[in-house]
């Protein structure tokens, strides 16, 4: 499942807020970037940099099985948003064109996460509030010391077409669903729940038959994606210990998690052969495969003292080799490659006019 003290970037649900940013000063401040942006000379693997989104925050663009369209979540005042709802561009539409309109696809109502399409590339699934109150849900405390997510009981996992209509509901049970992702293969769904009373990852057939816990150990696993083959999942994932324990629990209890101590881990689709893949300390976490399998490219703040500055990094499957991808600002999420691996999608703070925004960047991808 979603970003000026950096850490809310760990998701998009709980970027800080540019609430004193109105539509109008959203739209201005659109007209007064490029769509074309030149990638830094230490971010040699990105060409053709593009620019796909402009205003409030933009977060978890995911190709469509054809790689010609991205499904993603806005929260942008120019919208008329107050909280993230589901969208989908058709990339080549909106390259280069900074007055592209983006299509709606949630209904606007609740507060909706983690869209991603089905294979035909005609239906999106995402979580959503909705069926709990049209409002926008309450945000996780701040000001506590801690950085905090709210993690929403009242979440469940929809099927919607394009002009969102809802299709089908594909999770019911007590608790949070959300942060559902589909196989390459257009067979598997993965997605986090805490309807055991821990947030653990569960897989389930395309329609939404045969539910599997993949994950027992304390602790909050997400943020999941398939291997290229459809045979193994990345994901992210805390694992307390000690005193840590008691804070976890109470934190849960109370639907809120603090998920800033967090590795890349990967496992077999049966929740076989659990590995612990980066060592890094800190928060590492958006994690998606190479289209060839073998590396891993993810989302880390270990290189940070503070905490605040999280970059795109790189890592070789067996947890070795790791390379800096991105460092230009200091956000750069959410990444994750064409079917065809040609393209390199990711939300990153770049650019924005000196504004709290996250946009949408693609790039072309150099091996």
């Amino acid at each position: 499942m979603k970003k000026t003290v950096f850490f809310a970037a760990l998701f998009i649900s709980t970027f800080i807020k540019a609430q004193e940013v109105k539509s109008e000063q959203a739209l201005a401040s659109s007209e007064e970037v490029q769509t074309s942006v030149e990638a830094s000379d230490n971010e040699p693997h990105l060409k053709n940099l593009r620019q796909l989104t402009f205003g409030g925050d933009n977060a978890e663009a995911y190709f469509s099985f054809n790689g010609k369209k991205l499904s993603f979540q806005t929260n942008n005042p120019g919208f008329g948003l107050k909280c993230d709802q589901i969208y989908y561009m058709v990339i080549d539409e909106a390259e280069d064109n900074k007055i592209y309109q983006p299509m709606p696809v949630s209904n606007g109502e609740g507060r909706t996460t983690c869209a991603y399409y089905l294979p035909g590339d005609k239906k999106i699934l995402y979580a959503s509030t909705f069926k709990t109150g049209k409002d926008c849900p309450a945000e996780a405390p701040k000001n506590t010391g801690r950085y905090l997510w709210s993690i929403y009981s009242s979440f469940d996992i929809f099927i919607s077409d394009e002009k969102g209509k809802i299709l089908k509901q594909l999770t019911n049970s007590p608790g949070y669903d959300a942060e559902a992702t589909v196989s390459p293969k257009g067979d598997k769904i993965v997605f986090t729940s805490t309807r055991n009373g821990d947030l653990d990852l569960y897989i389930m057939d395309i329609d939404g038959k045969n539910v599997k816990q993949l994950t027992h150990a304390l602790g909050y696993d997400g943020g999941a994606f398939f291997s290229p083959d459809g045979t193994k999942l990345v994901f992210r994932a805390s694992r307390p210990e000690g005193k840590d324990t008691v804070e976890y629990k109470e934190f849960l209890a109370n639907g809120l998690v603090a998920p800033t101590n967090m590795e890349i881990y990967t496992m077999n689709i049966d929740g076989s052969d659990i590995k612990q893949i980066t060592h890094l300390g800190k928060a590492n976490w958006a994690p998606f495969y190479h289209p060839l399998g073998k590396k891993i490219i993810f989302s880390s703040n270990h290189h940070s003292q503070k905490g605040w500055d999280f970059q795109l990094w790189m890592v070789n499957e067996d947890g070795s080799g790791i390379e800096q991808i991105t460092t230009e600002s200091v956000f750069n999420a959410f990444p994750m490659f064409s079917p065809d691996g040609k393209r390199l999608v990711f939300s990153s703070n770049r650019n924005n006019n000196n504004t709290h925004d996250t946009n949408l960047f693609i790039a072309d991808w150099k091996e």
